[in-house]
């Protein structure tokens, strides 16, 4: 990540990278890097290789998430209707705090890259 800082010193420094390049290697976990912490607002970045949500697992958190698929493909499984979204690169979904959702499958190859925001 570069951070750059050619703003008044009033501004905070900007951050700039690139979402897609580098990717870490596959592993056995997905891989998460926050790229962005403010207040009540994250942004990360996760890659994943062909994991899935553990049997029995459900997320069930109390901010909103808005995901961007950008690379790789993904489904979804929602616990209220047991819908599935399948998600392909330039899909997005935002899911309301506390609506159960799982990871029923990524794909492993090429790597299934998220950006996911978290906010209230």
């Amino acid at each position: 990540m570069l951070i750059l800082s050619h703003c008044p010193l009033r501004v905070p420094a900007m951050l700039t990278g690139h979402l897609l390049d580098p990717l870490p290697a596959p592993a056995r976990d997905e891989s998460l890097e926050t790229l962005l912490a403010r207040g009540e607002v994250r942004i990360e970045r996760i890659v994943s290789t062909g994991q899935s949500s553990p049997p029995g697992f459900w997320y069930d958190q109390d901010e909103t998430e808005f995901v961007v698929l950008l690379a790789g493909a993904a489904t979804l499984r929602f616990e209220e209707d047991d819908s599935l979204l399948t998600l392909v690169p330039g899909s997005y979904v935002e899911i309301p705090p506390h609506c159960r959702h799982r990871v029923e499958a990524t794909e492993a190859e090429p790597p299934t890259v998220w950006l996911t925001m978290f906010f209230p």
